[in-house]
C-alpha cells in the first residue's frame, strides 16, 4: 500500500473480492459495490481496510461505490487519508463515490476536517444507492 493520495490506482484486473474481517466487508448491491466499514480505522486496522479500498478503486468502470462508515466507531488521520485516497482513485477513473454517515462523532470530525464537503455524507444506504444529491 503507497500513502500518497496522488498516486495511480494498481494496473491490472481487480483481485477477488477479499474475505470480510473485523474492519471492512465488501458487497455488491444492484450498481453499486459497498465496502462497510466497522469498529476503528487507524493505522493498525488499515491493514484490514487497504484491500477493501483498494479493490473498489480499481475495478473496471463505471465504478460505483458507496463507503458505509455508520458502524465506523473511530477514525484516525491515517483512516481519512486512505478515505481520500480512494475517492481520489474512483473520480480519477471517472466514478463516483458516495457515503453514508450517520454516527454523531464522525460527522463532527468530517465537519472539523473539512472532509464534509468533500465527501457529502448521506444518513442512510438506501439515499447513497437511490442517487440523490446530498443536502
Amino acid at each position: 500500500m503507497q500513502d500518497d493520495a496522488h498516486s495511480p490506482p494498481p494496473s491490472g484486473p481487480p483481485p477477488l473480492v477479499p474475505p470480510a474481517n473485523p474492519y471492512a466487508r465488501t458487497y455488491r448491491t444492484g450498481e453499486f459495490t459497498v465496502v462497510e466499514l466497522c469498529g476503528e480505522l487507524d493505522i493498525d486496522t488499515a491493514r484490514f481496510v487497504a484491500p477493501h479500498l483498494d479493490l473498489v478503486s480499481s475495478g473496471t468502470p463505471p465504478l460505483l461505490i458507496v463507503v458505509d462508515l455508520r458502524p465506523l466507531e473511530f477514525v484516525d488521520c491515517y483512516g481519512l487519508s486512505l478515505l481520500c485516497r480512494t475517492r481520489h482513485r474512483v473520480r480519477l477513473r471517472g466514478g463516483e463515490f458516495r457515503t453514508v454517515c450517520d454516527r454523531p462523532s464522525t460527522l463532527r470530525l468530517l465537519r472539523l476536517t473539512g472532509l464534509a464537503e468533500t465527501f457529502l455524507p448521506v444518513p442512510s444506504l438506501a439515499r447513497a444507492l437511490d442517487g440523490r444529491p446530498p443536502q
